[in-house]
């Protein structure tokens, strides 16, 4: 199962190339043309879904029952609205089906467009308990209601996960991340961006031991008693309620903030240099 997903990482690769070029400096454009691509796929209680995309946000619900449901919206822009129409039904869905992988991904237009664009916005849902992979590489990924394992990654965009219970891998290079963790399974918890903010929302029962580390930012704990392990300018380490699932988050220009959901405040904090800690025991913050 993990070399089907090495192999679309290259595919995502090859596909920003005419991504690209679908989306040079020649737009706006005034024409648009639009239609939607569904498919509704049966999976087993330990199956896989896997999506990857190249232009255009991916959305991935859980929901009860045993199928998954893929919305694709194909949208194509063009000069007028007869090269947008034209353009539509080249954009490729491809799709890989077994009975414990549901493979979606947006597939290559041949050739270089020239006075066009187009993007593909996912909307599916998945059961609740299914392996989650979900990528793209201009737009944003929203992942809510999974108890399984989740792995969002993107390029350009933010990533948005909400109501998360199982395993979680977040990562992106330009934009933030927001995540909300409804509980606190046994699989780790990676959060990672460049150029972007963290906004973690945890329950104040949760055990965890998190680790956080920043360079042009600053980390804000709100409502959280957490026992420091260590604490620096650009480092952060603390047990939650004694420690316990490893939750790793990281960014290189933004702030870090934790918290029990209304109580993370919403700024950046990249003006902050070093930890603003309340609530803490074993050390007094700095």
């Amino acid at each position: 199962m993990q070399r089907s997903f090495g192999v679309l990482s290259a595919v995502v690769v090859a596909a920003s190339v005419s991504a690209f070029a679908a989306c040079g400096p020649m737009g706006p454009y005034r024409g648009e043309a639009r239609d939607t691509w569904s498919r509704t796929y049966p999976l087993s209680k330990t199956g896989e879904v896997s999506i990857t995309n190249v232009n255009g946000r991916v959305e991935i619900e859980g929901v009860d029952g045993s199928n998954v449901e893929v919305q694709a919206e194909r949208i194509a822009r063009g000069a007028t609205d007869q090269l947008a129409q034209d353009l539509l039904p080249k954009i490729p869905i491809k799709e890989h089906t077994t009975p414990d992988l549901v493979q979606v991904e947006t597939g290559r237009i041949s050739g270089i467009l020239i006075g066009a664009s187009f993007e593909v916005r996912y909307h599916v849902k998945a059961p609740k308990g299914a392996t989650v992979r979900a990528s793209t590489v201009n737009g944003g990924l929203d992942v809510r209601s999974l108890s399984g394992r989740v792995s969002a990654r993107t390029t350009n965009g933010g990533i948005n996960a909400r109501d998360i219970s199982g395993g979680l891998e977040a990562r992106t290079v330009n934009g933030g991340l927001r995540v909300d963790l409804s509980s606190i399974g046994g699989h780790d918890i990676t959060l990672a961006t460049v150029n972007g903010g963290v906004r973690l929302n945890l329950r104040e029962s949760a055990k965890a031991t998190l680790n956080a580390t920043w360079v042009n930012g600053g980390f804000n704990s709100h409502g959280m008693k957490f026992e420091i392990r260590d604490s620096g300018k650009r480092h952060f380490e603390g047990l939650l309620n004694g420690g316990g699932t490893p939750i790793n988050v990281t960014t290189v220009n933004g702030g870090i903030n934790v918290g029990t959901g209304s109580d993370a405040k919403d700024e950046d904090d990249s003006d902050s240099d070093g930890p603003k800690l309340k609530g803490l025991k074993g050390h007094d913050a700095p």
